[in-house]
């Protein structure tokens, strides 16, 4: 489980709380941190960065004691905060002689098939070319996302270990492991070593958001561990202070939590999996069990419609999966419940007769 002498490409997710002291970067850790690196460049592997600590930087620079809480604030303070991040990156890692790469996502850039394939071409050229890539959520052109969509960075990091195929993700948090129940409540919590399955009651027992400027908590980091697992990719979750972490773990040694996966699916599905759903249509029993035996979604087995979408756009199968729908939320209400063949009739020639395609349908697993 912990033999990662086969892990080519890895991914590695920094916290804010890791990454920070008294609200400024440490310098001395980004060192350390980019030295460990560099041992797993030499050694012919490939590392991505996921970094958080842009907010909490433009706060500290603007002497703000707490995470500031409007939009505005927060766009100025990543804005001041990401250089400053930079380059403290860049002089780590050029101590090394190796370079680094700055690359800035918003929630929009994933969820669009054809930016998502943009970036995972850019960062793949990257990656050849012996860079390192540094990531972050772009928070100073985010609105009302800031924090929420990626979770401190925990669903983002995830993302990116899927869509690149990554071998491995470590997650290096505040976080010692995943605990049976939170030890800041229970003294008697125990860490659990292996998770084969992310269960209702693993979530129940995850604990809230971080710290001032943090805003990932347990529950973001099993909604990654999730992510990853549909993408066959390991995750270890660790204390990303603890000396020497990165070799440690690459080295087997049993340290924080490793999430196993339980399936892999292909890079299209999991693109349809994690891209925000449109809207809803909802479907009879029959229609589910249909698409659930690998048969197309029929306007036949549609009982209604739940927002406005256009063809192409991902879709929730009432709350059981994901699919792309090849027709309109209007075109699907004039047709709702009745059979393919009607659909040339009604729309003219050129459209499918299905509403989507066995391929285009993604169940979710909870």
């Amino acid at each position: 489980m912990r033999d990662f002498s086969k892990a080519k490409r890895i991914v590695i997710k920094i916290g804010t709380n890791t990454l920070t002291k008294n609200g400024s970067v440490d310098s001395a850790y980004v060192r350390q941190m980019a030295g460990q690196v560099d041992s797993l460049l030499k050694a012919g592997k490939q590392v991505v960065i996921i970094t958080s600590g842009a907010i909490g930087m433009g706060a500290g620079q603007l002497s703000l004691g707490t995470r500031p809480g409007e939009v505005r604030m927060r766009q100025a303070c990543a804005a001041i905060g990401q250089p400053m991040l930079m380059a403290e990156y860049r002089k780590a890692f050029e101590q090394s002689g190796v370079t680094v790469a700055q690359v800035l996502l918003t929630a929009e850039v994933l969820n669009n098939r054809k930016t998502y394939l943009n970036l995972k071409n850019s960062i793949e050229t990257l990656l050849k070319l012996g860079v390192v890539p540094v990531l972050n959520e772009n928070d100073s052109v985010s609105t009302d996302e800031i924090g929420t969509a990626f979770g401190d960075n925990d669903k983002l990091s995830a993302l990116v270990a899927s869509k690149l195929d990554a071998d491995l993700l470590i997650m290096l948090s505040d976080i010692d492991a995943l605990y049976d129940k939170n030890p800041r409540q229970f003294p008697d919590a125990k860490a659990i070593p292996t998770v084969f399955e992310i269960t209702a009651e693993l979530v129940r027992n995850a604990g809230g958001k971080g710290s001032r400027f943090g805003t990932g908590g347990m529950k973001t980091k099993l909604e990654a561990a999730r992510i990853a697992s549909n993408a066959g990719c390991r995750m270890v979750l660790a204390n990303g202070r603890e000396k020497d972490i990165i070799n440690r773990i690459i080295a087997g040694e049993e340290i924080g939590t490793i999430f196993m996966p339980k399936r892999k699916l292909s890079n299209r599905a999991r693109w349809i999996l994690n891209s925000a759903a449109a809207g809803v249509i909802n479907i009879d029993d029959g229609a589910m069990q249909a698409v659930k035996n690998h048969k197309s979604l029929l306007p036949s087995g549609v009982t209604s419609v739940e927002g406005t979408f256009e063809a192409g756009d991902v879709v929730m199968l009432n709350d059981k999966a994901k699919a792309v729908t090849n027709l309109s939320s209007t075109q699907i209400k004039q047709l709702a419940g009745k059979h393919s063949t009607e659909i040339r009739k009604a729309l003219g020639p050129g459209h499918r007769d299905v509403v989507a395609i066995p391929e285009d349908i993604v169940f979710i697993e909870y």
